[in-house]
């Protein structure tokens, strides 16, 4: 019986490990997981991390140090960094430090957890550099070509998939009215608390309008949790502002977006990730218009769905439909092949044969890695989309391989002189990658008590930082407009 692949992921915040721990079963499904949080702002909580329900056989809190010290005294066969850009390129530096020579090291995987719509080339360079950098559509890998290409970089890593979590079973409307509406809310789209306040009363005037209707406002967080984004104005207490308060079918709820969406009738929204998943499985669904269509929230990256619309447009009975053409390419509705997935197959065979020349050359006489030729050009006719063959194959490939080439981000002390150290000395590593003095805590000899003492502290800490970015910030910025 062939030996379990060793995973690890590494993950800061809890939706990136959701997107984390589901890729890497979608890219090794044997494997044994190893789960690693990185120490932050936005390190999840126990219930947030429930909620996901993605368990791993073994889970703790890190600091990139300290994960570099892991991956290098432990062997793991992938390490999928599920983190900001920042973070991505930190630990790509680290472990270039790490081998610094052609070696047999574990491959590393990275990408983004949903919608992309700012930060585009920046995001991106960051994560430049990984084995192979996950796009979620042929829309996104085509953008991320552009943008490696574009400064000279090698654009071979940038491999086709799919959202990780996309699944569950086709909608099958009760009639021709929705009987259950869900408005998945965001931590910082909107960001003004007005917006915020206004969007919130607009779905409660839904359900006022519509007494057959239930409509839930699915929350990402409690107050005192953080996610990816900060959450100044939490939907829970500008709740307890609405005059007479919520009426009685309209409710707050939380609860695993999957499990929410089996009941959902039509699923509203800014520009959350939650309306990929949706149309996903042919929910219908609306991208708000009401706050216009702008960069700054996201909802522009819906041009051409078919999904926009106000709350006026739905107050009227609109049941927004997906377009198809739109859909493919975004990767969200499984269809007959299209030329994009042609190319990514051609891309696909031209990174496995470029990883089988890199091995070649690292292995000793030349000889041939097992497994470093074997790769996949897609689905054969007729057979079930999988949007992860691809990219399992460039896994097995790299994983199957004697040894492999160094990491090589684009960025270096030469291409960003002045950007890459900061970035580095964020996360404690020396503009080489390697870990700063005292970054790495000895544990040897610590008392259980001292390690509890700790993270009481640090949990501690962490409150007082999320009180003063839900409480004190928002009333010093009214003030500050006074």
């Amino acid at each position: 019986m062939p030996e379990r692949k060793r995973v690890a992921v590494l993950a800061d915040s809890d939706t990136r490990w959701k997107w984390g721990a589901l890729t890497a079963r979608r890219l090794v499904p044997d494997h044994q997981l190893t789960g690693y949080l990185l120490r932050g702002r936005a390190t999840p909580t126990a219930r947030q991390l429930g909620e996901v329900g993605v368990r791993a056989d073994r889970l703790s809190e890190v600091t990139c140090a300290e994960f570099l010290a892991e991956i290098g005294r432990e062997r793991y066969d992938v390490v999928v960094l599920a983190l900001v850009g920042g973070a991505v390129q930190a630990v790509l530096h680290g472990a270039r430090a790490l081998w610094p020579n052609p070696a047999k090291r574990p491959v590393f995987v990275t990408g983004y957890v949903g919608v992309v719509y700012e930060k585009l080339a920046d995001g991106l360079l960051l994560r430049h550099g990984a084995d192979l950098v996950l796009a979620n559509s042929r829309h996104d890998a085509e953008r991320f070509r552009a943008v490696y290409e574009g400064v000279g970089a090698d654009a071979g890593a940038v491999t086709e998939t799919a959202l990780p979590f996309l699944g569950g079973a086709p909608y099958e409307p009760a009639g021709s009215r929705a009987h259950t509406v869900v408005f998945a809310v965001q931590p910082s789209v909107p960001d003004s608390r007005a917006d915020r306040a206004y969007l919130l009363e607009r779905a409660a005037g839904h359900a006022r309008l519509h007494p057959d209707r239930e409509v839930l406002i699915k929350l990402r967080s409690k107050p005192g949790e953080h996610t990816t984004h900060l959450e100044e104005q939490p939907y829970q207490r500008l709740a307890e502002k609405i005059p007479g308060g919520l009426p009685a079918n309209c409710r707050l709820v939380y609860g695993n977006m999957g499990e929410v969406l089996d009941g959902t009738d039509l699923l509203v929204t800014v520009s959350s990730t939650a309306a990929l998943e949706s149309l996903h499985r042919s929910i219908p669904t609306a991208i708000l218009t009401d706050l216009g269509i702008r960069e700054a929230l996201g909802n522009h990256h819906f041009l051409g769905s078919g999904c926009l619309a106000s709350w006026d447009q739905l107050d009227s009975g609109l049941l927004p439909e997906g377009d198809p053409v739109w859909l493919a390419a975004q990767g969200v509705h499984p269809g007959p092949a299209t030329p994009g997935a042609a190319a990514s197959a051609k891309a696909a065979s031209a990174k496995a044969a470029s990883a089988k020349a890199a091995s070649a050359k690292a292995t000793p006489g030349g000889a041939e890695p097992a497994g470093a030729a074997r790769s996949s050009a897609g689905p054969a006719a007729g057979a079930p989309h999988d949007a992860y063959a691809v990219a399992r194959a460039k896994v097995a490939g790299l994983v199957a391989a004697t040894r492999l080439p160094a990491l090589a981000p684009y960025y270096t002390l030469t291409t960003a002189p002045r950007y890459l150290p900061g970035i580095l000395a964020r996360h404690h590593l020396a503009p080489d990658g390697t870990p700063l003095p005292g970054a790495v805590r000895p544990t040897a000899g610590e008392s259980r008590l001292r390690r509890r003492l700790r993270a009481h502290l640090r949990e501690a800490a962490r409150g007082a930082y999320r009180h003063g970015v839900q409480r004190v910030a928002p009333v010093i910025r009214r003030l500050g407009e006074l």
